[in-house]
């Protein structure tokens, strides 16, 4: 069983850049894939980012390309998401997510475990 809590949400201006953490519980960390994901009010949720398992593989939706940046610190059992030059289309509630199978995946299906989410809201 894995818990995760993420933190580091709140508002930011246009341009503006904030930093997600995702705190994992659990003996295993260090063998899941994680992902972030994120949905807006009235929208679907949407893929964001992935990294593997030993953290030298990462994949991002097209939409935060050369914005964003995922890493994982398998010591502190801690995901990031560094988000910089940040667009209102970037506000939504943030979610991790963790993946036993190990390798980068966009697809939500394969992921196991999910934290709470935290809100980012980015003002034009």
């Amino acid at each position: 069983q894995v818990q995760l809590v993420e933190s580091g949400g709140g508002l930011v201006q246009a341009g503006g850049s904030l930093r997600l953490s995702c705190a994992a519980s659990g003996r295993t960390f260090s063998s899941y894939a994680m992902g972030w994901f994120r949905q807006a009010p009235g929208k679907e949720r949407d893929f964001v980012a992935t990294i593997n398992w030993g953290g030298d593989s990462t994949y991002y939706a097209e939409s935060v390309e050369g914005r964003f940046t995922i890493s994982r610190d398998n010591a502190k059992k801690t995901v990031y998401l560094q988000m910089n030059s940040l667009k209102p289309e970037d506000t939504a509630v943030y979610s991790c997510a963790a993946s036993m199978k190990g390798q980068t995946t966009w697809r939500e299906r394969e992921y196991d475990y999910w934290g709470q989410g935290t809100q980012v809201t980015v003002s034009s």
